[in-house]
């Protein structure tokens, strides 16, 4: 029998941690190899992006098709179709020796993958409201955790095993996190009352007519956007400014992780009432982290540049664990679909700034890329300070 729904303890929440990781994880490993996998399926060199495109699209339509259900389904019950989802989409992504099978079951993975995103809004029921911030924050250190060390565990993996070991040992992962989650997740079943239809429809309507929405999902989808932009530009300045192979990009991400620390220290200073105090320091230090970026890679200062990392990884998580913080207590009775609409806009946000980095790179090298990164955490930073002016709603 399942547990009943119960408080959030501090065991659970790391199992949240650590799921939410793992599950996320899975988006990010071909990036890492997609030098070896397209060659290996016989893809032409013109598609071989299709190699991580398909993880990525599966994930954005689970976002707008599967997170809602949060508020119709029961949880639990979600939760573990998604794991298991996952698990028979990596098992075929490992099998497979065609492109069309790679591809087919990239998307699959992708798409269930967004059961760390139903993790998220449970988590947010079952926490108190002293704590509410302080939780998410915690199990936001662990999605981050699982963004940043996917592509150096990918990496290491295809160096002793080849590329398809990691999808093979994820898919394991995800068969013990199945086991483990039916075991400890409580029970949560939503109030019947809405459709399919009905709560696909409610989500967006959330979205239009919520100011402290709408506001907090810009706010992010710059900063993610910025964030996704340096990500995606950064292997390439640091093997064609400072000469590091694989090994040492992996270590620089790494090292970037660090910034996963902040979310906690942001959920609890949400607890405590600061949120636009808070706010205000991650968007300033997104622009300074970029601006910083720039000229440590022009005075070929690797360590300053590892700093900036962190700096920008840690303002856009402080960002995201006190918006998460404010819409989730927007509509209780709807935190799925609030957390559908946002992280939808938030998604398209990241692939933006994925665009953008390679245009940015190719015609203007690092300082274009870099500068462009700034000017995109700055409209978020104009876009906050507009907050108090007639007419605009406070977000906090």
């Amino acid at each position: 029998m399942p547990p009943q729904t119960r408080p959030i303890d501090a065991r659970l929440t790391f199992v949240f941690a650590v799921a939410c990781g793992l599950m996320v994880a899975n988006l990010y490993y071909a990036q890492a190899l997609v030098g070896e996998i397209a060659p290996a399926l016989r893809l032409a060199p013109g598609i071989a992006g299709l190699v991580v495109t398909l993880t990525q699209i599966g994930y954005g339509a689970g976002l707008m098709l599967i997170v809602s259900l949060a508020d119709l389904v029961e949880n639990r019950r979600l939760i573990l179709t998604m794991v298991a989802g996952a698990a028979l989409g990596l098992t075929g992504v490992f099998l497979s020796h065609d492109p069309v099978t790679f591809l087919l079951f990239s998307f699959v993975t992708g798409f269930c993958s967004v059961g760390a995103q139903v993790m998220v809004p449970l988590a947010a029921h079952l926490a108190p409201d002293a704590k509410r911030g302080q939780v998410v924050g915690n199990i936001m250190a662990g999605l981050i955790t699982g963004i940043m060390l996917a592509r150096p565990a990918a990496s290491a993996l295809a160096a002793v095993a080849g590329w398809r070991a990691i999808f093979g040992v994820s898919a394991g992962l995800m068969v013990v996190l199945g086991l483990v989650l039916a075991r400890l997740l409580p029970t949560r079943k939503p109030r019947p009352g809405m459709h399919y239809g009905a709560i696909l429809a409610s989500s967006v309507s959330l979205l239009v007519r919520t100011p402290v929405i709408r506001r907090r999902a810009a706010y992010q989808v710059l900063l993610f956007a910025t964030f996704n932009l340096f990500w995606t530009a950064i292997p390439l300045l640091l093997g064609d400014r400072f000469g590091l192979g694989q090994i040492g990009i992996a270590l620089f991400a790494l090292a970037g992780a660090g910034g996963a620390l902040a979310a906690p220290i942001a959920g609890r200073l949400g607890d405590r009432g600061y949120i636009r105090a808070g706010t205000a320091v991650a968007l300033v230090g997104a622009v300074l982290a970029m601006f910083g970026a720039d000229l440590a890679a022009a005075a070929h200062a690797l360590i300053l540049l590892a700093a900036m990392a962190v700096l920008l990884d840690a303002a856009v998580q402080f960002n995201q664990v006190l918006s998460q913080r404010v819409i989730y207590s927007v509509a209780p009775e709807a935190r799925g679909r609030v957390n559908a609409s946002y992280m939808t806009c938030m998604f398209i946000g990241g692939a933006a700034g994925s665009t953008l980095a390679s245009l940015t790179y190719a015609h203007g090298g690092w300082t274009t890329t870099a500068l462009s990164g700034a000017g995109l955490a700055a409209l978020a930073l104009v876009l906050f300070l507009t907050e108090g002016w007639p007419g605009a709603r406070a977000a906090a």
